[in-house]
């Protein structure tokens, strides 16, 4: 039986909103390239003319700060977590879904950060290791591990402090603008400025931060996580040539980040490893990026008339992608020889993904159960009860117990913390079954007017199709040829599941049946 999904219920408008977002960014993306042809865009290196002013005029918001101005325990504690999470198998290659399929990405991660926090991308939601934190206990498999989280704490902390600064100084060279209507003092300029070999960034960072507290700025670089991203080019030899510039092979193609508060920075820790292989393998060229070298690679967002740059990241450079600068503009990262880790800490948007917040929803769903367990019949059959109790229970199911177990037990090399939290989730997802099971025998009985019951089944029916077709989909997924491909810790896991005859579920598996006698009630109380 073939039928349009009906709203997600992860905020139905949201993901109607997301699928349309995908399709103009894909009609942009073809009209952009359908101009350009066979020609590139231009785009500027440190070592071009015009690079300084560029990113003056078009990027500024987007700061450097190089390796020699970050105190040096940041940098040993970082470096020693990285291959602390590496050694102890960490890292991850997340199976994502792009257009309907499933793809390895070719970057591994593992998400850390505030306890019952995630983090969206691609249709994939990570969970984070939490980092230490008042008031929580946490329990890390490792000792070496709790240090590894301990370091990232204090660069998190540091990247806070940095952010702030900075954007103090930039709302300070905003206001001067304003009121002097003048050129800032290159003391408090933002802009990059080259030495004198023209081939070495300098510090971008500002020498002081004003006084002036500000909420706002608090809330844009109160970082609750870190993505952590490891990739070594050298075991991953397809990676696609970046294709508006000619910039070369890219690591990560062109994006905004996603999920995060509006207006938030971005702030980056970059460690490319130097070994003899990559020294040996290391080219000079005359034009263009050395791809050698990690760059960062920035553009205005389908814009086919400014230039693009792409900037080198030394080994412990940080660059800040302050304000808007997400939003305006796009990135890329532009792959190396040699591996490379990062840190990128950001501001999630925590008003629906966060365990606080889902275990709420679920509190509120359940006021519709019988107060008496015994009791057939629930405390209220209004359609805005009953949605509210059916979309929570596809949410629960979707987006948070098959999203991790989707990642099978890989949370467990660093922590058993989500272990808990999982457990009561799936109880109150359990109760939901029960919940939708009693609204089923409703709908059934006689003696509702045909109105009321039509009413009832308009609201269901579009929910339990797209749990059908979902269930459907991540059974499919769990056993795909790639999910099979993977380590046994790592394989993906279809739970929940349960056979037909299973005494414990008042509901099966499989929809199709349930659907099909509610489509025929519909279609008898319509003749």
């Amino acid at each position: 039986m073939q039928r349009e999904a009906g709203p997600r219920a992860c905020g139905g408008g949201q993901m109607k909103r997301r699928g349309a977002g995908e399709r103009e960014k894909e009609a942009k993306k073809k009209k952009l390239l359908d101009e350009l042809g066979e020609s590139r865009l231009p785009y500027l290196t440190p070592k071009d003319d015009g690079f300084n002013e560029l990113w003056k005029r078009k990027y500024s918001k987007l700061i450097l700060r190089s390796a020699e101005k970050i105190p040096k325990d940041i940098h040993e504690g970082v470096q020693e977590a990285f291959f602390t999470l590496r050694k102890f198998g960490c890292f991850f290659q997340d199976l994502v879904r792009i257009k309907g399929n499933d793809f390895f990405t070719p970057v591994s991660r593992i998400l850390i950060g505030s306890p019952g926090c995630t983090y969206k991308y691609l249709n994939t939601r990570l969970f984070t290791v939490p980092w230490p934190t008042e008031s929580y206990e946490i329990n890390y498999s490792r000792p070496e591990i709790s240090r590894a989280c301990k370091a990232l704490l204090k660069l998190n902390d540091y990247m806070h402090r940095e952010t702030t600064r900075a954007l103090q100084e930039q709302k300070l060279t905003e206001t001067k603008e304003i009121e002097d209507c003048a050129v800032i003092d290159r003391s408090l300029d933002y802009a990059p400025s080259i030495t004198a070999t023209g081939s070495t960034l300098r510090d971008q960072s500002p020498p002081y931060a004003p006084k002036n507290d500000c909420s706002v700025l608090k809330e844009r670089s109160s970082y609750n996580l870190t993505l952590l991203n490891y990739m070594d080019p050298q075991q991953m030899p397809f990676l696609k040539q970046e294709p508006y510039f000619g910039m070369g092979k890219m690591a990560v193609s062109w994006h905004h980040d996603e999920n995060l508060v509006e207006r938030s920075t971005v702030a980056v820790y970059s460690y490319s490893c130097r070994d003899s292989a990559s020294d040996v393998l290391e080219e000079e060229t005359s034009n263009g990026r050395d791809p050698s070298i990690w760059h960062i690679g920035l553009k205005v967002a389908w814009d086919i008339k400014t230039s693009g740059l792409a900037i080198p990241l030394h080994p412990g450079d940080c660059y800040f992608m302050l304000d808007d600068l997400n939003m305006t503009h796009q990135h890329c990262v532009l792959a190396g020889l040699c591996p490379r880790f990062s840190s990128t800490h950001r501001v999630a948007e925590c008003s629906r993904g966060t365990l606080h917040c889902i275990l709420g929803q679920c509190n509120t769903a359940l006021q519709n159960m019988p107060a008496d367990l015994k009791d057939v019949s629930l405390q209220s059959l209004d359609v805005a009860a009953i949605k509210l109790v059916e979309e929570t229970h596809n949410e629960v199911e979707f987006e948070w117990l098959r999203q991790f177990w989707f990642q099978g037990k890989r949370y467990r090399k660093c922590t058993e913390w989500w272990s808990k939290p999982m457990d009561s989730l799936e109880e109150f997802w359990r109760k939901m079954e029960f919940v939708t099971s009693l609204l089923l025998c409703e709908i059934r009985k006689g003696e509702q007017m045909d109105e009321q019951r039509n009413k009832r089944i308009d609201c269901v029916l579009p929910l339990l199709i797209q749990r059908h077709e979902l269930r459907q989909e991540w059974l499919a997924r769990c056993h795909s040829q790639l999910a099979e491909s993977l380590p046994e810790d790592e394989k993906p896991e279809c739970r929940p599941y349960w056979e037909e005859d299973d005494p414990d579920m008042p509901l099966p598996f499989d929809l199709e049946a349930i659907i099909h006698d509610l489509e025929s009630l519909q279609k008898k109380m319509e003749s």
